[in-house]
């Protein structure tokens, strides 16, 4: 009986998976399709992954039934602030296990679109999910949104890559999964959209609206019917706003920003700390539990994403400096959990972080007498927008899910003049999202999902001409005109007696010297002496190489140490292929072909 089960599953699991490949043939409803499919997984990724945490708190926490861990007044125990030390060992304990297996730091999803055309190792992802279980689990002051889109990501990658779909489709449906996983964990299918368009996939088009979409309906209807916690603000009713009424906000949002950068910084900070103090990599997790613990001894609020503490302290009536002490003890755990090297991200803690700072922004003005009839609860949604904007990027993403989560479009006003405000400092103080940031801390130099793979796959290597002819720079002129008659070749590279790089000679320029010159040596009349291409230059950098030497051809070596000719390439050819790509790109991202 088990096997013919068995057998009948694995018959319907083939069957499906043929048809969705012959769905390969429709192209745009076909990709619908799966985009709709690769929804409704990442809306079981968010439920499985939210209850596996839910359930760890429980157990470990002793919470009663229905509440959440960081919505608690005070410890039931203070042994219990013993459970973040306990998460750094399993922590430790897991990388340990894993470290001959997996020797590389995951790609996530921004690196996947932007450098490997959406590929992504679904072992690497899963590690990293539950990696971020264990940290969230014990109270590490982190969010599962990463791990959210992490694993939904890599199984869109991998379903797409054994369809043997094309570049863009796979990068695509990486967009649709974890956009699927915003919508999914916040049921807001408008911000998981947008979350896709503006950090995953770096553009949008008409071409990916349909898909992305539909993957974003898909999962919070999964997550919904699959009973997901998920989180929705009460605001109530909110005056209409004027013009005049955003001066505060259009404030708020260029406060949050400037704290977005702060808090991304202090992240760093305490990594760079870490090392300084020349702490082991396996103590760390268990001594930035140690001090969350603490933390968590003063207020649980610190504890984990903080889902609970939001409500509890938007609808309380604690005045701003309490609501500063927590804003500064959050971003306090938060550093120091990231930092230790516990697993997440910063998504729900930069909203939780700007609520609390938008209302007792606020509660300040108010007793002040300076804006006495300002809402609280309102420039507390603006300020989550103001800061979740600054720190994960997506001014349009944040500014919906403001609006779908309170429900109430009075406000958006407010939202979008300080989103963009926020959105336009960190741009211009930082240059980056708290994802981008961290690549860039790893030697990238991506500040979006935009294409660059193909750019950066075109290497010197593959575009230089191997067959060329050298000559030596202690040649005579007379000599070289013998070799090389007037119209025989444009141009010949010269080495040293070494056989190293010594310039490029133009042929034109050796008849133009005159006769008398004809028993000098050509070294004089050497072009481009210390401008050499290397193969592995990608297209940008041998452009930018051309333009500094204002050369139309250059040579290629092997290393600038040894300076051995291996190859020549020419301006022109040069930005052909360039120009190539981009009109690929193009065609690539208005869906023709």
């Amino acid at each position: 009986m088990g096997n013919t089960l068995s057998n009948t599953v694995s018959a319907l699991t083939l069957a499906g998976f043929r048809a969705l490949i012959r769905l390969r043939r429709y192209r745009e409803l076909g990709l619908l399709v799966i985009a709709t499919l690769v929804g409704c997984l990442a809306g079981v990724v968010v439920t499985t992954m939210s209850w596996i945490t839910n359930v760890a708190h429980h157990l470990l926490y002793g919470l009663p039934s229905g509440e959440r861990l960081s919505q608690q007044d005070s410890l039931s125990h203070p042994a219990l602030a013993l459970v973040p030390i306990a998460g750094g060992i399993a922590l430790a304990l897991i990388t340990y296990l894993t470290r001959r297996r997996f020797t590389r730091p995951p790609v996530d999803p921004i690196e996947a679109n932007a450098l490997h055309g959406g590929r992504m190792s679904v072992p690497e992802s899963l590690l990293l999910a539950v990696q971020t279980m264990v940290s969230s689990g014990f109270g590490a002051s982190v969010g599962l949104e990463a791990g959210y889109t992490q694993a939904s990501s890599a199984f869109a990658s991998r379903l797409a890559e054994a369809m043997r779909l094309r570049r863009r489709d796979i990068r695509t449906l990486v967009g649709c999964a974890a956009a699927g996983a915003i919508s999914a964990a916040f049921d807001a299918p408008i911000t998981g959209a947008f979350y896709g368009f503006e950090l995953i996939i770096g553009t949008y088009s008409v071409a990916l609206v349909a898909p992305v979409l539909a993957a974003s309906l898909a999962a919070s209807l999964t997550a919904g019917w699959l009973g997901a916690v998920q989180t929705t603000i009460e605001v109530g009713p909110v005056p209409v706003l004027t013009a005049a009424d955003l001066t505060p906000f259009i404030l708020l949002g260029l406060i949050g920003g400037l704290l977005a950068v702060a808090v991304m910084q202090l992240v760093t900070g305490v990594e760079r700390a870490f090392r300084w103090a020349k702490i082991p990599a396996w103590a760390r997790p268990a001594i930035g539990g140690a001090l969350v613990g603490a933390l968590a001894l003063m207020t649980p609020h610190v504890l984990s994403s903080g889902h609970g503490a939001l409500h509890v302290d938007l609808a309380s009536d604690a005045g701003w400096q309490m609501l500063m002490v927590l804003f500064v003890l959050k971003v306090l755990a938060s550093a120091v959990s990231l930092g230790s090297g516990f697993r997440g991200g910063l998504f729900f803690a930069s909203l939780y972080l700007g609520a609390l700072f938008g209302k007792a922004y606020a509660l300040l003005l108010v007793d002040a007498g300076i804006l006495p009839h300002l809402s609280p609860l309102l420039a507390s949604v603006v300020g989550m927008a103001a800061m979740a904007v600054g720190v994960v990027g997506g001014p349009m993403t944040m500014a919906f899910l403001a609006l779908e989560t309170t429900s109430d479009l009075s406000i958006t006003g407010a939202v979008l003049a300080a989103s963009i405000v926020s959105a336009v400092v960190v741009r211009e103080t930082f240059g980056y999202s708290f994802s981008t940031w961290r690549l860039h801390l790893r030697g990238e130099t991506i500040r979006s999902a935009h294409d660059i793979g193909r750019m950066r796959s075109l290497t010197v290597s593959r575009m230089m001409r191997s067959d060329v002819r050298t000559v030596s720079a202690t040649l005579t002129l007379d000599a070289f005109r013998s070799i090389f008659p007037l119209g025989s070749t444009q141009r010949a590279i010269a080495v040293d007696g070494n056989g190293g790089y010594a310039g490029i000679m133009v042929v034109a320029d050796a008849y133009a010297a005159g006769t008398s010159e004809g028993r000098g040596e050509i070294a004089p009349l050497l072009r481009h002496r210390d401008a050499m291409l290397q193969p592995s230059m990608n297209v940008s950098e041998a452009a930018e190489l051309f333009d500094a030497a204002k050369a139309e051809e250059l040579a290629v070596v092997d290393s600038r140490q040894s300076r051995r000719v291996i190859g020549l390439l020419t301006e022109q050819y040069l930005m052909r292929r360039y120009a190539e790509e981009l009109d690929k790109a193009r065609r690539e991202l208005m869906g023709e072909g």
